[in-house]
């Protein structure tokens, strides 16, 4: 197995005026950074250009935010997707910047880190699971759900009760560690034919 560290594609994907993803995404990728064999790199809906109506992915040598996002998972072991739940599903953009792209999805495990009301976006959650089936992705059992996210946070933006919180991105840390070293060795010996 490698130690390399595992390259590691945080999105969040909520692109919404007046959104709490920002904030969610500070506090996921502060857990992450500290998370021995990680590298992560934020990749943040807010930042990019997604198109309403899809055509090819830009290519990588194209410049850009997006084109940057495409290199960005393409370089990636693993990710980790942050959404809220709209509507008891996830928002269109994250839905249109995950088909602008497929083979580099495949064959690499996707971790979900959620909020919402008293759901805490599981119910998003669970519609992306399937959405990353049909990718070949490989969804991990382990989540985190933030139950009405917006009153579990300070104005700061730290997690008021971080010690449950933090254990579940912890745990679920180390498993998507796990699949990440073991789906990139893997593919390293034999590639993923979709």
């Amino acid at each position: 197995m490698s130690e390399t560290p595992l390259r590691l594609a945080i999105i969040v994907g909520s692109n919404r005026h007046g959104r709490f993803g920002a904030t969610v995404g500070r506090w996921f990728t502060g857990r992450a950074a500290a998370h021995e064999g990680v590298q992560p790199d934020v990749i943040d809906l807010a930042a990019l250009d997604v198109p309403g109506v899809l055509g090819a992915a830009p290519p990588p040598e194209a410049a850009g935010p997006l084109a940057e996002a495409t290199t960005t998972l393409e370089r990636a072991d693993a990710f980790v997707v942050i959404t809220p739940e709209y509507n008891h599903s996830f928002p269109g953009a994250l839905k249109n910047f995950i088909d602008l792209h497929y083979t580099q999805w495949q064959a690499k495990p996707v971790a979900l880190v959620s909020y919402g009301g008293l759901a805490g976006g599981q119910r998003a959650a669970e519609h992306l699971r399937q959405v990353f089936a049909e990718l070949h992705a490989v969804t991990i059992r382990d989540t985190v759900a933030l139950v009405n996210a917006w009153e579990r946070f300070d104005d700061e933006g730290r997690h008021r009760e971080s010690q449950e919180a933090d254990a579940a991105a912890k745990g679920m840390l180390d498993r998507l560690t796990w699949w990440g070293h073991a789906l990139r060795d893997a593919r390293a010996v034999r590639p993923y034919a979709a």
